[in-house]
């Protein structure tokens, strides 16, 4: 049964009743961010809401965490504050629910057209951590630059691979992406080539909003990781392939992933995505103890890419692949990060790594779509095997209900031409 707003919901809306995403945002240019909920197309400002004191449940009742310039005290709280949060926002926004509906005066405070606000990031992240957890981009990689006969490492099957990332250019969507510099594999007996990335990339991705943390020292239990998993945001991971394949080896990316990663402005929780919930893949060895989950779960979340290539009107969809083609899940990717007693903290950020599906259209990169430049993406009457200047990248996600919509909105971006020397 659809939930009924006294907001209006388009059907094919990505913020129903059903969802209420979290975000923070700016109402105008010089005013304080604020946190909100996504509904229709509005956004719903949580700092009125609790300064009228209609957040009420024992938990938030006496809260400043919808007073505060980003979510980190909020989903610092943990899941029953998350969950009163929830009840109330339901309720409040019901279409039987006077209390909002009927109170002109705060409504027209709290809520605001979603075209009118500026979006921020969501979350202060203090580290950012991608992984590298798609079975089938792990083998299309590996064969791509080592052959078929062995395309996967076998450390790949026991554990989550991650590399530690750079949090100071996570970007919200929107923002443009300038083309980085760097060096790349010489020709011949030449010098190493410097100069703009020839092999720009876009990497589907989606990435965990981490609540509560734990303590230096301490470790998360797989069976209990959910419990600090706050929510989902889109993830474009974007990759100077080149630059990577040049530095990678031996301690594994740098220059090729830090010049910008952009995420979508709304965190789906957990509760919002547990009617989505489904079979993880089997995994084949059974992984380590501490790895072993009593219920193994990944989400049915649609992605889809699509590009407007420079110059041109129109996007094109290259690619339709889906959370749960994922091989380590979310909950085990926390607990591996804890393992050696790595403290994790509220907002921070770690990525699925690529989310490629097991057919050539749900791949999710250039590099697997072209396989590294060799076979041309056909664009709309142009053709590309990576990014040019001026390209636009976007991503899509969502969870289809019956009537309904879990979505996460749109993380897009364009790239500009490398900055001048």
């Amino acid at each position: 049964m659809v939930l009924k707003s006294f907001v209006e919901v388009e059907t094919e809306s990505h913020f129903p009743l059903e969802n209420l995403p979290y975000g923070v945002f700016k109402p105008e240019p010089g005013s304080v961010p604020r946190p909100g909920v996504a509904i229709g197309d509005y956004v719903l400002d949580l700092s009125a809401l609790s300064s009228a004191g209609l957040f009420d449940g024992p938990l938030l009742k006496n809260s400043d965490c919808f007073n505060q310039p980003n979510l980190n005290k909020f989903v610092g709280l943990g899941r029953p504050a998350w969950k009163e949060a929830r009840a109330t926002l339901q309720k409040l926004l019901s279409a039987t629910e006077p209390t909002l509906r009927d109170n002109t005066a705060l409504r027209h405070i709290a809520l605001l057209p979603m075209d009118k606000v500026q979006m921020l990031l969501p979350v202060t992240i203090g580290d950012y951590t991608d992984f590298f957890s798609s079975m089938h981009h792990a083998k299309n990689c590996g064969t791509i630059f080592r052959g078929p006969e062995n395309p996967i490492n076998l450390n790949w099957f026991h554990l989550p691979i991650a590399y530690h990332g750079r949090a100071s250019s996570i970007v919200i969507s929107g923002t443009d992406i300038v083309r980085p510099r760097g060096q790349a594999h010489p020709t011949g007996n030449s010098a190493p080539y410097f100069g703009p990335s020839r092999k720009l990339d876009f990497e589907l991705e989606m990435a965990a909003v981490v609540g509560p943390g734990n303590e230096l020292g301490t470790t998360v239990d797989v069976n209990e990781a959910a419990d600090h998993i706050f929510g989902l945001v889109l993830m474009n991971d974007w990759s100077a392939r080149d630059i990577q394949a040049w530095e990678y080896v031996p301690l594994g990316p740098f220059l090729g992933k830090s010049f910008g990663t952009t995420i979508s402005p709304w965190i789906v929780t957990l509760d919002a995505l547990e009617p989505f919930a489904c079979e993880a893949p089997k995994q084949n060895p059974s992984p380590l103890t501490y790895l072993v989950e009593k219920t193994s779960r990944n989400y049915d979340i649609s992605l889809e890419v699509l590009i407007k290539p420079s110059g041109q009107a129109d996007s094109c969809v290259v690619t339709r692949s889906n959370f749960n083609h994922l091989y380590w899940t979310i909950t085990q990717q926390l607990a591996h990060h804890t393992i050696n007693g790595c403290n994790l903290r509220p907002g921070d950020l770690f990525g699925t790594g690529t989310i490629s599906g097991p057919e050539p259209e749900s791949y999710g990169c250039l590099l697997e779509l072209t396989w590294n430049g060799q076979k041309p993406l056909s664009l709309g009457g142009t053709t590309r095997t990576f990014l040019e200047d001026g390209d636009e990248v976007t991503f899509f996600g969502y969870c289809q209900g019956n009537g309904y919509k879990v979505g996460f909105g749109r993380c897009s971006g364009k790239i500009v031409p490398a900055a001048p020397q």
